[in-house]
């Protein structure tokens, strides 16, 4: 390291898992897309929560993308509050996947699984994003 600069803050494990989830969340959308045709065609599904569901995916898809954006560039910036963003975007994120998982009217067990690996991907991102924010307001402050 040259004299006087600074040491890179961003975190490498929080970029490969923004880096990782916006492909499986890409793959995880397209799934849900193609199960709802599905549970659309083949079951009783009553139309006015068929469009419940598919207007909150087309909110979760908007909200993803904004809370992967900010994190991303937030870590890779080294920027406090595009990290707190992405963070605070992560809750509505969360809940959604809650509601896919269990709360929706019919859930597929293909559903469950791909909604609790997410759930898994947000806690991870969750907690290193923490630690992240710590990191860079940290060193601000010095």
């Amino acid at each position: 390291m040259a004299s006087g600069s600074q040491p890179i803050l961003s975190s490498t494990p929080l970029q490969v898992l923004l880096y990782l989830n916006s492909w499986y969340f890409a793959a995880f959308y397209l799934a849900e897309v193609f199960m709802f045709i599905y549970k659309g065609i083949l079951l009783p599904y009553p139309s006015d929560n068929l469009v419940l569901d598919v207007v909150l995916l087309l909110l979760f898809l908007a909200l993803e993308t904004l809370r992967i954006h900010y994190g991303w560039k937030g870590n890779l910036c080294e920027r406090t509050l595009s990290s707190c963003v992405s963070l605070f975007i992560l809750f509505p994120c969360a809940v959604l996947a809650v509601y896919y998982l269990l709360l929706q009217t019919f859930v597929l067990r293909l559903e469950f699984v791909l909604c609790a690996v997410l759930l898994c991907f947000y806690s991870l991102e969750f907690l290193l994003g923490l630690l992240s924010v710590f990191t860079f307001s940290r060193s601000k402050a010095f």
